[in-house]
């Protein structure tokens, strides 16, 4: 991963950078395992760049020059200290200069940011105290949540990272961003989730289908998941649930094209039951394959099945 890079000077033969990743979010969310994703994917990474360089960065990048391949860019923002106050502002700018950019934001739960903190004995940097200081490390997530709050509204694409290892992060970016780049559309997910492990950060819709019956009081049923044939049969032999998913799927047949039409590249929808073993997992497949039969290619994850 580079710096600044040498682009050259202007009038080369290199082809000037066509689209932009700004990849911000909270300390320890997983930004350097995001820088290695994209650097992987064959994106020119510039690391702990300050907000107010983007816009010279775009500059430099637009000029034609030997050199690595500057087509796409991957940014990371923000490493040191938080700096939300500049960042939108620069991506702003950036975006006014008529090439693609998109903000990816890393967030996780704060017990789950707390215990990387504690694990990897790292201070954090808007701590005072040493990394054992727990207290003070919750407080500075606290404080640095608050901070680039604004920059979470804006982001294209929030993605929660505290159910995920090191590989499972990599794989998702990479999922995510080669979907996106083959397809040039609307990237949609949909995520199967239990209420009581807690709502997926990065969801724009959340659907709860807890009224419905659940496995789990079926004592054949209990051990096996929404994966499983028994389990799927049950669900979908509930009345409510065929009606439910058709009005979910009414729904979406206004917002998807919505979405899409006014830009929006990545959109989440979650599915909840009290676990996430059973009901949840039923309908978030069915609500996929529905997705499916509109012409579009929903990734779809079930992230409390295994609990």
């Amino acid at each position: 991963m580079g710096n600044v890079p040498d682009f050259g000077p202007a009038g080369c033969d290199t082809a000037p950078v066509t689209e932009f990743v700004v990849i911000a979010g909270l300390s320890g969310a997983g930004r350097s395992t995001a820088a290695n994703a994209f650097e992987d994917l064959g994106w020119y990474v510039i690391d702990n760049l300050p907000p107010t360089l983007i816009p010279q960065v775009a500059e430099l990048a637009s000029r034609q020059g030997p050199g690595p391949d500057t087509s796409r860019v991957a940014l990371v923002v923000g490493r040191t200290a938080p700096a939300g106050d500049r960042l939108l502002p620069a991506v702003r700018q950036l975006r006014e200069s008529g090439v693609r950019v998109r903000v990816l934001f890393l967030d996780a739960p704060d017990d789950v940011l707390v215990r990387r903190f504690e694990d990897r004995r790292r201070r954090h940097p808007l701590s005072d105290t040493g990394p054992t200081e727990r207290r003070q490390v919750a407080a500075s997530i606290a404080a640095e949540r608050e901070l680039l709050d604004p920059v979470k509204s804006e982001a294209d694409l929030v993605l929660d990272t505290g159910e995920l290892n090191v590989n499972q992060l990599r794989d998702r970016l990479v999922e995510l961003f080669t979907a996106a780049d083959a397809l040039g559309r609307m990237t949609t997910s949909v995520v199967s989730f239990g209420f009581k492990h807690g709502l997926p950060l990065d969801a724009d819709m959340v659907f709860d289908v807890r009224f419905l019956p659940n496995p789990h009081w079926v004592p054949e049923l209990q051990p096996l998941t929404g994966l499983d044939l028994p389990v799927r049969d049950y669900v979908l032999s509930q009345p409510a649930t065929t009606a439910f998913i058709d009005k979910v799927d009414d729904i979406l047949g206004i917002l998807l094209p919505a979405f899409a039409q006014e830009g929006k590249a990545y959109l989440t929808i979650a599915v909840g039951c009290t676990g996430g073993r059973h009901r949840s997992v039923v309908v978030a497949e069915e609500v996929a394959d529905r997705i499916a039969g509109r012409g579009l290619n929903p990734q779809l994850h079930h992230r409390d099945v295994k609990r």
